[in-house]
This record gives C-alpha cells, structure tokens and sequence, in this order.
C-alpha cells in the first residue's frame, strides 16, 4: 500500500487549534517541510515545523507547494484565493486526512447538519461498536482526522470504519472526502455571517455528497429547499429520513425501505428523550445499515447520551437536572425543550449570535416551562422577546442555578439549553456544561 509521501515538499498548515495540529504532524510524518501560522501571537511550537505566529505573511502563502487549513479559517481568505490562483493544493485538514484514511481501505461515515450531529455521529459509533465492529469516531467532534491518518500511515491497525462528524466550515475545502455513506440531518440559520445566504450554506453542506459513486449512500431530510435529492450524484443511492427511500417511524420500530437491508428495526430499549434523538438514531441506524452491518446486529437499546446533548446529570428531590449546553443556537434550544415533558424551568442565556431571534421559542416555553429563567450577556435581550411569561433574571449562570433550586418542585425538569453561546463566561459550551452539572449535584466550588 502506497504511503503518503510529501518529501521535498513544502507544506503551510494555516491555523493552529487541534485539527491544525494533527494535520501538521502528519506532513512531518510523511516528510514535508512543514511552516505553521496562525495570527494568534505565543502559540507553542510543534516539533520539526517552522513557525510564524501573531500575523500572516505572504512569503508563507507565495512559498507553499501544499497548504493545509483549518475549518476556523475561511476558503474566502484572500491569501488562500491568491496561493490556488498560482497552482498551490488548498485542502482543509478533513481532506488532507481523508487521503490517506481511503487509501488504507477504511470507510469513511460522514455526518453533517445544522443541529444533531455530534450526537448522530456518537450513535453511530455506538452502534457499530455494539455490533461487534471497530469504528473511529471524531472529526468536527473531539479527535481529528488526521490523528487516524497518522496512525495509520505509520503502520496502525485501520479500524473497520471512521465515524467522522463535519461541519459547514470543514466542507468548504473538502479536498478528496469521499464517504462510503452520509448524511446531512438538517438545515437552519446558522453560520450565515459565513456562509452568507441559506443557498449558500445548504449547497456548502451538499458537498458531503459530491465525490459519492456506486455502492455510496446519501441521507436527507424530505422536501427541503435547500437540500434536493437532486444534488446526489446519481450514481449513488439516495435515502430519506422520515420517507421512502429511507427510514420512517411506526411507534417504537423503525422501518427501513430501499436499504441494503430492508425491514423492521426494533428501538422500545432506546433510552434517549425527544423527537429529535429518535431522528439522529433513524440516521445512525441508516448509515450503520448502509455501510454494511446487519438489522439483526444493532443494538438501539445499548446507546448513551454524549455529555452537553439532553444529557441528565442529577435527580434529586423528585427534580431531574439536564445538561443540553451544546444548544448554542435557538433552533438548538427549540429541539431540547421540545423533549422534556411539563413542567420544566428553562435556562436560557449567555452570548447570543448576531440577529438571533428568541420570539420562536415562545409558544413552546408557553406550554411547557413553569418558569424561564434568563442570564448572562443576552439574558435582557431573551427576556425582552420572551416578555409575558413567567420570567425570572440572574447575571450568570451560577446564580441561574440558585434561582431554579429555589423555585423547583417535585416533577419538575430543570433545563439548561441556552440558545447562545457560552463564551460570555466560559471557555466552551463544554466548559458552561461542566459547571452545571457540578451546580446540579450541589459540588459548589464548580
């Protein structure tokens, strides 16, 4: 099997947050000169690489043979434009990777969307793993890519496939990503300051499809504008999720039609609250089944929440604590509050996105949400569209907390999905989630 060979080549790894890293030591594993450069100033080094940090120079970009980018980096970025005009390969780090994953014979999962895809993609992980198979699952979420690609160009065992979550960021330089099956499970405003219009997102998260041939499986939701079973290549199969070709639901059983493996998929055991967990699963269950594994191998009913999606982290007094912190847009919120069952308290703030709207979540809090409770920097803003319902404010998350303590009685579900993002106070959605589940179990140095 052919290595990657990047001798004599020099290689520009431009941004260095995690999937830069990996894609950096990866080049330097398959001998490139490697130079990294991010605009942050300070960064620590990376062995065996060349670095400019605090600014971008030109020299950098006019020099490369090969640049590799990472998703927080735009395509748009003039630098990058003018490197392709003059011939140099622009590939995002997903790509580069993805190379030399094919080339070793693993099949590639991919799941993208706007909401649902880090918990598809842990499902899907789940499920494989459950049936007996191995699967490295990461990407967009935790490991990159690249960390398998390493692996396994340096004589690793290849799993039998790589469960890989992409975002929109990561689709706009695809390079060579060809995933064996996939799925785009939504689309919602999101990312727009990007992407620019809905067009141009949905077409930009469409590209997951776009190197499928014969034997490839692509996943959709039914009658979306922005997403037409028209853009897969029609060479490979096209699947629906909630119609025919595809997966439907008839109470606890999933039926799939049109599949590799058509028939009823039993899911009573499925532990996870709400319509759209059942929606992540039917699409787990559709690439599982599409990439090869049998109906009679999944194990629905072995499936676990991932930390920060409905996860609940503490039941005491009759009150049941969930963390959804990973709701970081309103379509988010709307999905995780659409799950729980009367009444819950709802926490609702932190550092909202450019021309959010939380009018939305209005007839669904009316009806399920004893008590909303607002905080952080776009707590005023949510309060102020949500106006008329019961309404409490708190500066921050922590002094949330105590307020829904004090306000909560038995039954009651206590709800954090935010709607916003975290970064008002914390580092992540990760790190905001952390924090309420200690709060949630009463540790109070969280």
């Amino acid at each position: 099997m052919a290595r990657l060979d990047l001798r004599g080549r020099r290689v520009l790894v431009v941004g260095m947050a995690a999937s830069g890293r990996a894609a950096a030591r990866l080049a330097v594993s398959a001998g490139a000169r490697v130079h990294l450069t991010d605009q942050k100033p300070g960064l620590a080094p990376e062995p065996g690489c060349t670095a400019t940090f605090g600014h971008h120079d030109d020299r950098d970009f006019a020099e490369a043979d090969l640049i590799i980018v990472s998703p927080g980096v735009p395509a748009a970025h003039p630098a990058l434009a003018a490197a392709a005009a003059r011939g140099a390969e622009v590939v995002g780090e997903l790509g580069f990777a993805a190379q030399v994953v094919q080339a070793h014979g693993v099949p590639l999962l991919g799941i993208t969307g706007t909401n649902g895809k880090s918990s598809t993609t842990h499902f899907t992980g789940e499920l494989l793993t459950a049936a007996g198979r191995s699967a490295f699952v990461g990407g967009n979420l935790g490991t990159p890519l690249s960390v398998l690609a390493q692996a396994l160009h340096e004589g690793g065992v290849a799993p039998d496939f790589a469960v890989v979550e992409v975002s929109s960021y990561q689709l706009e330089l695809p390079g060579r990503f060809a995933p064996r099956a996939a799925v785009v499970l939504n689309l919602t405003p999101d990312h727009l300051a990007r992407h620019g219009t809905m067009e141009n997102y949905g077409a930009t998260k469409l590209r997951i499809f776009a190197r499928m041939g014969a034997g490839d499986s692509a996943v959709l939701p039914p009658g979306h504008p922005q997403l037409p079973t028209t853009a897969v290549p029609a060479a490979a199969t096209a699947l629906l999720l909630g119609g025919a070709p595809g997966a439907r639901w008839d109470g606890d059983t999933l039926w799939l039609a049109g599949t590799v493996d058509d028939g009823p998929v039993p899911c009573a055991g499925f532990g996870m609250p709400g319509a759209h967990n059942r929606e992540n699963l039917a699409a787990a269950i559709l690439l599982a089944v599409q990439a090869g594994v049998p109906r009679a191998d999944l194990r629905p009913e072995a499936l676990t929440a991932l930390p920060h999606r409905m996860e609940a982290v503490q039941a005491a007094d009759g009150v049941l604590w969930i963390n959804d912190s990973k709701a970081t847009n309103v379509d988010a919120a709307r999905v995780g509050y659409a799950g729980v069952e009367a009444p819950c308290i709802a926490l609702l703030g932190g550092q909202g996105k450019e021309g959010a709207d939380y009018a939305p979540l209005r007839p669904l809090l009316a009806h399920r949400a004893r008590l909303v409770i607002t905080f952080g920097a776009s707590g005023p803003q949510i309060a102020e569209a949500l106006a008329g319902l019961p309404l409490a404010a708190a500066p921050g998350l922590r002094d949330a907390v105590a307020l829904a303590r004090s306000a909560a009685r038995p039954g009651d579900t206590i709800l954090l999905s935010p709607a916003c993002a975290s970064f008002d106070e914390f580092r992540s959605f990760e790190h905001r989630g952390d924090v309420f589940r200690a709060l949630a179990r009463g540790q109070e140095n969280a």
